[in-house]
């Protein structure tokens, strides 16, 4: 077994007599073909594991060498959680004429893990998530991420409001990914933040709580997700964020799971808020007794354009209706109008 992050002398020591079956991850297994202590002509079968997190992680042009080197007449093997576009891309490229097996688990999520989802919007996600670790119960945590930036402030953020937490993606290497793991195992780290690539690698007992910060874009990943927690025969807690934009992701995986998530109130912790799902317009507020204008502007509550922006004034922030009042107090005064009075200038 060769793998990237620690000292390649033992690894190299190892397969100096020659193997029959060599597990690498891709990074290492290129670096020794370069420097010639492994070289691939004679290899007949090649698996390709995990091949969704590995293009996750921008493994595939190391992919595409290592096969270059290997026989074109060989047996390959591609295993994946989920088949995504780019999946089915490198599965053709790299795959002649394959048979395809799907395998559908009969009980999709563990009946032990209690499913939750928080309506939030995006930019109050970190208030939410802080005001949630307040709570005690909340002692070992993974928090999933979409991306690994989002990963890393998510991580600097919870140091600064002094919760410890690690973050692994695909960007730590190999030594800084096992640093983390024993740092959230041994706790000295109460929160790991983590994207995708992890959500199957990571084998720590006694997590209490699964946050998804982002829903995934597949929701075979949010099964995978939850499943670290509520292990050997526990139960566990899954909190799911989910702002606007994040609908559909919430609906595909209520059809996979075959099970809606129970929706919690975020009133008590972050006060009334408006979350508008993607695409639709903002309802305008009314303000003033009787639901229009104080200032006998009533008449344009219905006129387009005059919706009222939150903070500000309708129809741009000027004074409103002062051509009205103009109007009436010539009225009452018998005077003639000029054109700015009539013109509601």
């Amino acid at each position: 077994m060769i793998f990237g992050g620690v000292n390649q002398f033992r690894q190299v020591r190892s397969m100096a007599g020659g193997v029959d079956i060599l597990v690498a991850t891709p990074g290492r297994l290129l670096d020794l073909m370069n420097q010639k202590h492994v070289e691939l002509r004679r290899t007949s079968i090649l698996v390709l594991d995990e091949a969704d997190r590995m293009l996750d992680m921008g493994f595939v042009r190391d992919v595409k060498k290592i096969i270059a080197a290997m026989p074109q007449k060989r047996q390959s093997l591609l295993f994946s959680a989920t088949m995504p576009k780019s999946i089915e891309h490198l599965a053709a490229e790299i795959l002649k004429d394959p048979a395809r097996v799907e395998v559908t688990p009969e009980v999709v999520t563990v009946d032990k893990i209690d499913q939750r989802v928080m309506h939030v919007d995006g930019k109050r996600k970190r208030e939410l998530l802080s005001k949630l670790l307040d709570d005690v119960d909340l002692s070992r945590v993974i928090v999933f991420t979409r991306t690994k930036h989002c990963a890393n402030r998510v991580s600097e953020q919870l140091d600064k409001a002094g919760v410890p937490s690690e973050a692994i993606h695909g960007n730590k290497s190999q030594g800084a990914r096992q640093r983390a793991l024993d740092n959230f195992r041994n706790g000295k780290a109460r929160v790991l933040v983590a994207t995708d690539i992890a959500a199957r690698g990571i084998d720590v007992t006694g997590i209490t709580h699964v946050i998804n910060y982002e829903l995934p874009n597949e929701p075979e990943a949010y099964v995978h997700r939850i499943g670290r927690t509520a292990r050997a025969g526990k139960s566990g807690i899954a909190v799911s964020f989910c702002d606007g934009a994040e609908r559909a992701h919430l609906k595909s995986i209520e059809r996979l799971t075959k099970r809606p998530l129970t929706i919690v109130d975020t009133t008590e912790l972050l006060g009334e808020q408006i979350v508008v799902p993607a695409g639709e317009p903002v309802a305008p507020k009314r303000s003033g007794r009787g639901g229009g204008p104080r200032n006998g502007g009533g008449g344009n509550r219905n006129q387009p354009g005059k919706q009222r922006r939150f903070g500000g004034k309708p129809g741009g922030g000027g004074k409103p209706n002062a051509g009205n009042r103009g109007q009436r107090n010539a009225k009452k005064s018998g005077q003639p109008q000029s054109r700015r009075q009539l013109a509601g200038a």
